[in-house]
């Protein structure tokens, strides 16, 4: 195993274990759920968006731990950014995952998210690496529900 192996265990752990804005919010103005129910991976995602920007984010749920580790730091990642830059995340992170962005060739705005684009190589895990981020696009988009289906 290699060095960006072991790395990519390390922070899917921490994230699985501890994951970051693991919560309901109390008063958000947009919610998805979003559901993959081929393995039964689920996630609630809350945001609190004032103008333009995304205030405060926060997700629940349950899943395997590429699920969850993404789900959270897709919440570090979008705390913060412009509705229009977590969209550009989404794309980014989505065409990573799918292999049509070659992050080390291509500028991006992913950051330490590039730690999946190893999920790439298992078919079957993109859906659980893309579902809280699917959820956020479905929010912002005044979706009742997204399915990876």
């Amino acid at each position: 195993m290699g060095a960006s192996d072991d790395l990519y265990q390390q922070v899917i752990l921490d994230h699985n274990r501890r994951p970051r804005n693991f919560r309901p919010m109390a008063t958000p103005t947009h919610v998805c759920p979003g559901r993959n129910p081929l393995c039964g991976d689920h996630v609630n995602i809350y945001l609190e968006v004032r103008g333009e920007r995304i205030e405060d984010v926060s997700f629940e749920g349950s899943g395997c731990a590429i699920s969850k580790a993404s789900s959270s730091m897709m919440t570090e990642a979008v705390k913060g950014k412009t509705v229009a830059e977590a969209r550009q995340l989404f794309s980014e992170f989505r065409a990573m995952l799918m292999g049509e962005l070659d992050t080390g060739r291509v500028p991006h705005g992913l950051g330490k998210l590039t730690i999946f684009k190893g999920v790439r190589e298992y078919s079957s895990r993109i859906k659980c690496a893309g579902l809280a981020w699917h959820a956020l696009v479905g929010a912002l988009d005044s979706q009742k529900q997204i399915s990876t289906e």
